[in-house]
């Protein structure tokens, strides 16, 4: 069967590029045809009322207050792109088969059997012009009259409010009745499809857990990874004095070396904004004594790979999905709502359940794909 998978589109969040890779593989190993649908970092905006009032505030900032702000940051964005994206782009086009469009409605219905939406916040209308704007695209309202399964893998809202006006929820609603089956990543997503979609959903794994360690270690050999250059993994993706005080802590108690892999800042020059390649990221869980982050897909792969960890709360990127996670795992002691909750007295190990309940939801994740894709 040609599948195509509908999720935002990988640029250079790890999570986001990893969650792509491992659907697509996993699809792949069951014998289908896999395109992941993707769009280029343009940078660019149709001139409209709404950016033009954009750029004259920006410009009315920069003369009345002798601001250094931008007017057209945008521009200089294209022009870096390129350098601070060179690591992931090539991961993603030596491991993501890409389909590129410039919109969802270039899609030719004849090219697939079957679409997959899924997984990480695809749901979220409040990140959803990425895309499109029109939000009802991502519920496959543009999929109207074709003769193709309509499936949600882990389709995540990334929050338990609903985010748009009553018209367009009823837009989705309608759109998503289309579907063949509908998985949702969150447990509170399950309620959020019955209370403003009208239709049942079951929760499953994001689908970078539906491989293993080993999976991901191959990439870093492959890639002739060098070892990390310690052993207290902090990814932290909102910094703060906090966050780094507590990344201080836990080294000095635990007496480990910390270390990352993220660009070292906004305004650092240019090489230093280079995202480093996901293989380093990856190498980094597999070389980690402890882990402290504040991302969801931190979480995930410390639980992958085993490792003793404490996140963060980020509320402004959704802490449903991160409650979810933890909660799925038995794991909600690992988070902490402020960096003053951390308890130097605990190991914050995982517990030997973690990899029995992996291969168990492993296994329910792939019926799900299964029977859901089945003609």
């Amino acid at each position: 069967m040609k599948i195509g998978i509908l999720t935002f589109p990988p640029h250079v969040n790890y999570g986001g590029i990893l969650q792509a890779y491992a659907l697509q593989t996993v699809l792949e190993r069951m014998g289908h045809e896999v395109v992941v649908f993707n769009k280029h970092k343009t940078f660019s905006h149709p001139l409209s009322l709404f950016w033009i009032k954009i750029y004259a505030k920006r410009l009315g900032l920069k003369i009345l207050k002798n601001s250094h702000i931008e007017v057209f940051p945008e521009k200089r964005r294209r022009r870096e792109y390129p350098i601070i994206s060179q690591h992931t782009a090539r991961f993603i086009d030596t491991y993501i088969d890409s389909l590129y469009i410039k919109n969802l409605r270039e899609i030719d219905p004849c090219s697939c059997d079957a679409i997959v939406v899924g997984s990480d916040q695809i749901w979220r209308a409040a990140y959803s012009h990425d895309w499109t704007l029109n939000f009802a695209d991502l519920f496959l309202e543009f999929t109207k009259g074709w003769n193709i399964r309509r499936v949600a893998y882990a389709a995540s809202f990334g929050t338990n409010e609903w985010e748009t006006g009553e018209r367009m929820r009823r837009r989705c609603a309608h759109a998503v009745k289309m579907f063949n089956a509908v998985s949702v990543r969150e447990d509170s997503g399950v309620a959020m499809c019955r209370n403003y979609l009208g239709i049942d959903a079951v929760h499953l794994l994001d689908p970078t857990m539906l491989l293993a360690p080993a999976d991901y270690l191959c990439l870093c050999k492959a890639a002739h990874t060098e070892p990390s250059s310690g052993n207290l993994f902090h990814y932290i993706l909102d910094k703060s004095e906090a966050k780094a005080a507590l990344v201080d802590r836990v080294a000095a108690e635990k007496g480990l070396k910390p270390f990352t892999v993220m660009p070292l800042g906004r305004n650092r020059p240019l090489e230093e904004r280079v995202y480093p390649p996901v293989e380093k990221w990856l190498q980094g869980f597999a070389d980690a004594e402890f882990v402290v982050t504040d991302s969801f897909h931190g979480s995930v792969f410390s639980i992958l790979f085993g490792r003793p960890f404490v996140v963060v709360a980020n509320k402004g990127r959704g802490l449903a999905r991160m409650q979810s996670l933890l909660r799925t795992f038995g794991l909600e002691d690992h988070l902490i709502m402020n960096t003053g909750d951390y308890d130097a007295a605990r190991s914050y190990a995982l517990p030997d359940t973690i990899a029995p309940r992996l291969e168990e939801l492993r296994a329910e994740a792939r019926t799900f794909l299964k029977r859901s894709l089945e003609m």
